[in-house]
């Protein structure tokens, strides 16, 4: 049996989101930090103690997840499960960027400045509060 794994996109945000798992784990704790240095802010201060409003801006919403879905990433890794394991990786939206990073094509710092560049540009293009999504 093949194994894939799958990273969400944009709207899977939480405040909180994470916590738990850099409390549990140094290394998925790593991970926020490395973003936190990518970015030159406290990202993860926003992702657990911030406003969800905040944190839904696409700009902070794609960086965000990316960096919670490669903690999770990690603390599996902690626990025996890896990436390697998988006969793939994918993700919706934003969450290819995730399974890039999980499958070491893009550093976790570069994955980071990149969803800040892209959700910033798809912020810009579309002012908050004008718009929607439909499923």
């Amino acid at each position: 049996m093949s194994r894939a794994w799958v990273f969400p996109g944009q709207g899977a945000q939480a405040v909180g989101m994470g916590r738990a798992l850099a409390e549990a784990y140094p290394a998925a704790q790593a991970v926020f930090d490395e973003v936190d240095a990518a970015l030159g802010e406290k990202l993860s201060a926003l992702i657990w103690d911030g406003e969800i409003e905040e944190l839904t801006l696409t700009k902070n919403a794609q960086p965000a997840l990316m960096a919670t879905s490669l903690a999770t990433v990690r603390a599996l890794e902690a626990e025996g499960v890896t990436v390697d394991q998988a006969a793939f990786v994918a993700g919706h939206s934003l969450g290819e960027y995730s399974a890039l990073a999980a499958a070491g094509a893009l550093s976790l710092g570069d994955a980071a400045r990149l969803l800040r560049t892209r959700g910033s540009a798809m912020q810009q293009a579309v002012p908050v509060g004008v718009g929607a999504m439909a499923a």
